[in-house]
C-alpha cells in the first residue's frame, strides 16, 4: 500500500481589496498573499476502490462530493488516467473560517501529491487550472510564496520573498464564512481602500512583521490570554514541484 504525506501551509492576506462584484457572480479582487508555516498535514493512501476522506479521526459523511474528491477527479481527468481508490486523511491545525485558506491549502497539497505520484511532468499552470475549477484561491495555495493576486484570485504575479520574520495569527472564537463576508461587502459603500500597489512595491525592498521570533512569541503569549486560537508562523517560499 502506497502512502503519501504532505504539509498544507496556510496563507495570509498582507493586503486585500474587493473591487466589486463581477458578471459571473464572483468578486474582482486585488491582494498581496503570503504562505505561512502554520499548516495542516494531508496523507493519501491508495485503496482498492472509491474515495474516502477523514479528518482527525472523523469520517466526512457520504453524499455531496467534497472539494478534495472534486479536485482528485479533475486531476485524473486532466491527466488522462483512471482514478485509483484513494483514502485521504487531514490533520487539521489551521483554524476554519479565518480567511487563512485552510481548506484550499488541503486541496492544493492533495493535488501536489497526486502530481508527484502520477504525473510528475504536469506543469504548475496545469495544476493551478485544475485547482481553479474547485476554488478561487486554489491557484495561489498550489503555488505558494509571496504573490500579487488579481481577478478572482487566480491571476498571480510572483513577488520577492519576505525576509526572515514572524507572524502572530490570532482568530477570535467566531468565524465568518467567505460568502457571508462578501455579502456584507456587497451591501456596503467602501470609501477607504488599502494601497495594494504600495504593498507590492514595498516587498521589493524590506517588509517586516516581527523582526525576531522571540518578539512574536511574546506578542502571541499576551494575545493567548484572550484568544486561544493564536499562532506564530513564518513566511514560506514558493513551492517547488517536489513539495
Amino acid at each position: 500500500m502506497v502512502e503519501m504525506k504532505r504539509n498544507a501551509p496556510a496563507k495570509v492576506n498582507l493586503a486585500l481589496d474587493i473591487l466589486g462584484r463581477r458578471g459571473d457572480g464572483y468578486h474582482e479582487m486585488r491582494m498581496v498573499m503570503q504562505t505561512v508555516s502554520l499548516c495542516d498535514t494531508v496523507t493519501v493512501e491508495e485503496t482498492a476502490a472509491g474515495f474516502s476522506l477523514r479528518t482527525d479521526g472523523d469520517f466526512i459523511p457520504a453524499g455531496k462530493k467534497t472539494l478534495e474528491q472534486q479536485a482528485a477527479e479533475g486531476f485524473f481527468q486532466a491527466a488522462g488516467l483512471p482514478m485509483p481508490g484513494l483514502a485521504v486523511m487531514l490533520e487539521k491545525r489551521t483554524p476554519a473560517y479565518a480567511g487563512m485558506g485552510g481548506g484550499s491549502a488541503d486541496v492544493a497539497a492533495l493535488l501536489r501529491l497526486l502530481r508527484d505520484r502520477y504525473r510528475p511532468d504536469m506543469e504548475d499552470g496545469a495544476l493551478e487550472r485544475i485547482g481553479l475549477a474547485v476554488g478561487s484561491d486554489m491557484p495561489f495555495c498550489i503555488r505558494g510564496g509571496t504573490a500579487l493576486a488579481e481577478g478572482r484570485g487566480e491571476v498571480l504575479t510572483d513577488l520577492p520573498p519576505l525576509p526572515p520574520c514572524a507572524f502572530v495569527l490570532c482568530k477570535p472564537d467566531f468565524g465568518i464564512p467567505t460568502p457571508t463576508l462578501f455579502a456584507r461587502v456587497d451591501g456596503a459603500e467602501l470609501t477607504v481602500r488599502p494601497d495594494i500597489s504600495g504593498m507590492a512595491e514595498a516587498l521589493t525592498t524590506v517588509f517586516g512583521i516581527f523582526r525576531r521570533r522571540e518578539e512574536a512569541e511574546r506578542a502571541a503569549a499576551a494575545l493567548k490570554t484572550a484568544y486561544a486560537q493564536t499562532y506564530v508562523a513564518e513566511p514560506v517560499k514558493k513551492f517547488t514541484p517536489a513539495e
